[in-house]
């Protein structure tokens, strides 16, 4: 065999032994794939939220208490708009303890702590009993146990005025009892639950730089 024929059979066997070298590496290379490429969000891509927010609905701080469209919705809502710190939510939280304290103070014949949060109609309805209690020397000593319920049964708003109304219906439970000037019991039991209705309506401007809501009216 010649020499340039030794030579090629050399180079030819040098060529295959690389190209089986090269694939023994490459084909090896796992840890170096391609990543995958998935088609990007256009909504993630342009930053919209996962949740949308949906404006314009029902407020339900209104919609909790009263019917949606109700005349009673749109005057809770005009009483926002005139005094945007307004919440109903936060206000029936309120009547409940006014609704205590008056009571109490009522039963008690001491109004004048509870001048501020009372019109003066109600006042005098309220003194005319105190009064014609104290002529019979009568006492009464009464337990607010709590109240089982309440609703906001109605609201009106005065555009002119800003006189904004809410009235709530009360059902509570306490114990009372009146003694006569010996001390006897003449009616009523401590240990006798007494269950009562009210249905009490507070009063206020909503532009006033005053926020107590006053009780202007009194029924069952």
């Amino acid at each position: 065999m010649n020499s340039p024929i030794i030579q090629l059979l050399v180079l030819a066997g040098i060529a295959v032994f690389l190209i089986l070298r090269l694939r023994s590496v490459l084909g090896t290379r796992e840890g170096y794939e391609k990543p995958a490429i998935t088609r990007p969000d256009p909504e993630r891509r342009l930053g919209k939220p996962d949740l949308d927010v949906i404006e314009g609905g029902p407020d339900l701080d209104i919609t909790d208490h009263v019917e949606e469209g109700s005349p009673s919705a749109i005057a809770l809502a005009d009483m926002k708009r005139v005094d945007p710190s307004f919440n109903v939510s936060e206000f029936l939280g309120g009547a409940r303890g006014a609704y205590e304290m008056i009571l109490m103070a009522f039963e008690n014949g001491d109004l004048e702590s509870i001048v501020p949060y009372i019109s003066e109609d109600v006042y005098e309805a309220f003194a005319t009993v105190v009064d014609d209690r104290q002529q019979k020397g009568l006492t009464i000593e009464a337990t607010f146990i709590g109240i089982s319920d309440m609703t906001l049964t109605e609201a009106s708003f005065d555009e002119t005025t800003k006189d904004g109304d809410v009235t709530v219906r009360f059902k509570s439970e306490m114990t009372s009892v009146v003694r006569d000037n010996a001390g006897d019991i003449i009616e009523g039991s401590a240990s006798e639950i007494k269950r009562q209705k009210d249905t009490w309506t507070f009063s206020r401007i909503m532009n006033s730089d005053d926020p107590n809501w006053r009780l202007v009216a009194t029924g069952e």
